[in-house]
């Protein structure tokens, strides 16, 4: 199977939604989303439409009130974006990746340790 379409940034927010809250029908869908942003409800419904047709999301139909989930997990999604994002915009180096991750946001002295243990466990070296 080969992995679905790249969402858009208003699909991202519907997947958040669905990796938070699990497997959720559009109306509890669009309650979440509609704190932050306005949104009709219909917008939410026609959205997660076509991410059904993408791949994206998988609808249960078995009931009248039709329950979304997505298909893929939040870190499958995110490797596959990742990886895409490191082919196109640095040509497959990791490096280059790193290196413009950590000069754009400054990390926090949590996730410098987090990154130390991941390259000692990398190289091979007990942390």
């Amino acid at each position: 199977m080969s992995a679905p379409t790249r969402p858009t940034d208003a699909e991202l927010a519907i997947l958040r939604v669905l990796w938070e809250r699990g497997p959720s029908t559009v109306r509890q869908v669009f309650e979440v989303l509609s704190v932050e942003k306005a949104l009709g409800y219909t917008t939410v419904l026609k959205m997660l439409q076509i991410m059904d047709e993408k791949g994206l999301v998988q609808r249960d139909a078995s009931d009248r009130v039709h329950i979304f989930a997505t298909s893929q997990t939040q870190t499958q999604t995110q490797r596959h974006m990742l990886d895409d994002l490191l082919d196109k915009a640095f040509g497959g180096s990791s490096l280059n990746l790193v290196m413009q991750a950590l000069a754009t946001r400054r990390a926090s002295r949590e996730d410098l340790a987090a990154i130390r243990k991941m390259l000692d466990q990398a190289e091979g070296r007990k942390p």
